[in-house]
């Protein structure tokens, strides 16, 4: 029989070392993407097109930190349904995880979201363990221009292994995003995770054109800055974006959002 031993409080999957410029925008109403609901799955009640995104990050230039996200959002008439898939690591160890979500609108001032996501680690010559999770979040919107909210994952479970000694952390965040107006949004997010110190995330999106934007930000837990630019085409948007902690170096990435059916400027 083969046994399989985990780091515990492993978290699967690792979020991009650029988390926050993936899902900027999940306290707006102005400049969300279909990448937001990934930081909070209540953004996804704001979705109005069908929409695919795809990032991949090479994680301090090592081929062994590759990471990779994709999601997917389907709105209907009774609320908007989406799937994330991320996958971290290399053949000889790697995490992946599927995550299902769905975002309503209760009313014009709140939204709510959950998500149902399968965690899988494996490790070559050891085997492969799994383990179920889950993620809520509420995003309010006090006024047109200022929202706030709250996102919660894995609060309970989450456990790896046959022994469910091992389990992934758990995860607290209240965030808020100012749409100053159609060009320029803030946010910041402070975030909990078990057993770790408290970060937070700040970052700002400016759009010097109708199809040129611009992101810049940082996270304290790690002093690490991120920043790209991104340029849009008819239903098409590619962004260029990099993060630079001062230890580790610079983790490029490249993000391609799809947005169908979405009227031209």
């Amino acid at each position: 029989m083969t046994a399989v031993s985990f780091i515990a409080e492993a978290q699967v999957i690792h979020s991009p070392v650029a988390a926050a410029y993936v899902g900027l925008g999940a306290y707006s109403k102005r400049h969300q993407d279909i990448f937001s609901f990934t930081s909070n799955q209540a953004a996804l009640a704001q979705v109005k097109n069908i929409a695919v995104g795809v990032y991949g990050e090479r994680r301090f230039m090592l081929n062994e930190l590759n990471n990779f996200t994709a999601a997917f959002a389907l709105p209907t008439s009774s609320g908007n349904f989406g799937m994330k898939t991320g996958y971290f690591g290399f053949s000889d160890y790697n995490e992946s995880q599927v995550g299902l979500a769905y975002g309503r609108k209760m009313g014009e001032k709140l939204d709510i979201g959950a998500q149902f996501n399968y965690n899988a680690i494996r490790i070559s010559g050891y085997g492969n363990s799994s383990a179920i999770s889950f993620e809520i979040g509420t995003v309010l919107h006090v006024t047109e221009q200022f929202h706030v909210g709250i996102h919660t994952s894995n609060p309970v479970g989450g456990k790896f292994g046959k022994s469910q000694d091992e389990k992934l952390p758990s995860i607290y965040s209240f965030g808020a995003g100012y749409d100053a107006s159609e060009k320029f949004f803030f946010s910041a997010e402070i975030l909990k995770e078990e057993n770790q110190p408290v970060n937070v995330n700040v970052g700002l999106q400016y759009k010097l054109l109708p199809q040129l934007l611009a992101r810049l930000g940082m996270e304290t837990v790690t002093s690490s800055a991120w920043a790209g630019v991104g340029v849009s085409w008819k239903i098409f948007r590619i962004d260029v974006a990099a993060t630079y902690h001062p230890q580790l170096g610079i983790s490029p990435g490249l993000l391609m959002l799809f947005n169908f059916n979405q009227r031209e400027n």
